[in-house]
């Protein structure tokens, strides 16, 4: 059976939603300083027409966004002297729903890094993903508003390039650093940050184990583990952010999303930390769009309900729909199917988190910078690759064979991006627990569970999912 794939992705766009795309692509490119040798007249149209229709509309209060200071005297066209690289975007939806401030870090960080590093933290963030997949992702979180996506995207790779380093320390460094720090007394900060990040993970305090009805990876959450104060606020967030990386290695499509279940059994006031909350809140709304199929709240105790009332009134209203009560195994059977539900949540796995501490030498390809920069060389080359065959696609206008074929080469392309990601992965990821015990396989291979044989064709170990049903206007 071939799995189905959902709405709004490669493979299952609308003319309209293709079109979205296509210019999201001509922003994105422009930002980045890709293809501005070429006719600047043919960035303008599409399929013989202005891209957005929209343009002619705003064009009056539309200007370059390098021209927000210092321009008011000019008489002079802002958008005429701007940079190459700087796109033209309608200033009136400053401030307009933007929930993190995303649109303030979007003209910072243009003004602030080169086009070529906010290119390299985008084909970082694209792993082993399609390349459409990932700006699809943006699209939808913005209800196909391409300019708030663009905003999004760019916002977003400063948070993971400048902010929390996302690719360079966190993934790259991972546990083995932090068992390292743990034990090195030299720099106390350093141990602090080493020790609390452990003991999330030691404590089993969350962890991703198995799959729902959806196909979708599983993330469990033991909230009567978590003890406010107990460790560093830091280290908190840096866990979080490990943890949602993680969890996108075992992503496979044309699932994209995961499932989150808080297992409220036990919970006291003394388990409620409001900050992490925010910050979680936070990553899956404005850093990972898409990335959350559903929110299962197992067993809530009445106090949560005061709780409950605050946190849904910190969501998105799409966030807050795909949360779900369950006080039960027969209403979490729902969701998930009862073989793969642990028996401590009354299901019929018989299976308990226990962590495996990292190998000594695990981690000795990341040491191999030869390797890395021949195979990141290489890689380099398919990623101009599929920038050029987009820049065709960009200016196949309205001929639809021609479309059709580029269209084709940006498939295969993508594919070899896909394939080619998890030849550099030990090169550039530290391994995880997840690789240890044999769910992340090399290649990308699932096996999700011990007895499970891994397949071949799809990579793996469970059959082909079906289509994660998700709304075209989902924000999360």
């Amino acid at each position: 059976m071939t799995a189905e794939v959902a709405p709004g992705r490669p493979g299952n766009l609308t003319p309209e939603q293709e079109e979205k795309l296509r210019r999201l692509w001509q922003l994105v490119l422009q930002v980045c300083a890709v293809g501005q040798e070429s006719d600047e007249s043919s960035s303008a149209t599409a399929n013989g027409k202005v891209q957005d229709e929209d343009a002619k509309k705003e064009k009056k209060g539309r200007m370059s966004f390098f021209s927000r200071k210092g321009k008011k005297d000019s008489g002079a066209d802002p958008a005429s002297t701007a940079p190459a690289n700087a796109p033209v975007l309608n200033l009136g939806k400053d401030g307009e729903a933007d929930k993190y401030g995303q649109t303030k870090a979007f003209y910072e960080t243009l003004a602030s890094q080169s086009p070529q590093s906010i290119r390299d933290t985008i084909w970082s963030m694209v792993k082993h993903d399609h390349p459409d997949a990932l700006l699809l992702r943006f699209l939808r979180a913005r209800k196909w508003d391409v300019e708030r996506a663009l905003i999004m995207l760019v916002s977003t790779m400063h948070w993971r390039a400048q902010e929390m380093k996302v690719d360079e320390d966190i993934m790259r460094n991972g546990e083995a650093a932090a068992v390292a720090a743990e034990a090195d007394s030299s720099d106390p900060t350093a141990q602090r940050l080493g020790h609390d990040f452990m003991a999330q993970i030691r404590k089993g305090i969350s962890y991703v184990h198995g799959q729902d009805k959806q196909g979708r990876p599983l993330c469990f959450v033991n909230v009567r583990l978590h003890k406010q104060g107990e460790e560093a606020e830091e280290a908190l967030e840096r866990y979080t952010v490990y943890l949602i990386e993680t969890c996108r290695m075992l992503l496979q499509p044309p699932v994209d999303t995961a499932t989150i279940v808080f297992n409220m059994t036990d919970f006291s006031m003394a388990n409620m930390d409001y900050t992490p909350v925010k910050f979680m809140i936070k990553c899956f709304e404005a850093n990972y769009p898409e990335c959350l199929g559903a929110v299962l709240v197992h067993k809530a105790p009445w106090i949560f309900q005061g709780i409950w009332k605050v946190i849904r009134g910190w969501l998105d209203p799409v966030v807050a729909n795909k949360v779900h009560f369950t006080n039960n195994v027969k209403e979490m059977e729902e969701f998930i199917p009862i073989k793969h539900i642990p028996k401590d949540l009354e299901g019929e796995e018989d299976w308990t988190y226990q962590y495996v501490e990292p190998v000594e030498g695990e981690n000795a390809k990341l040491a191999d910078t030869e390797t890395r920069d021949r195979l990141l060389a290489a890689r380099e080359a398919l990623y101009k690759e599929f920038e050029e065959t987009t820049l065709e696609w960009i200016r196949s206008g309205a001929d639809e064979k021609a479309a059709a074929e580029i269209k084709a080469r940006r498939n295969t392309i993508a594919g070899k991006l896909r394939e080619d990601y998890w030849n550099v992965d030990p090169y550039v990821r530290a391994r995880s627990y997840y690789d240890r015990i044999g769910v992340l396989l090399p290649g990308g291979k699932l096996n999700w569970y011990p007895d499970a044989k891994v397949e071949e064709g799809n990579g793996t170990a469970a059959a082909p999912a079906p289509a994660v049903q998700t709304a075209d206007d989902d924000v999360d």
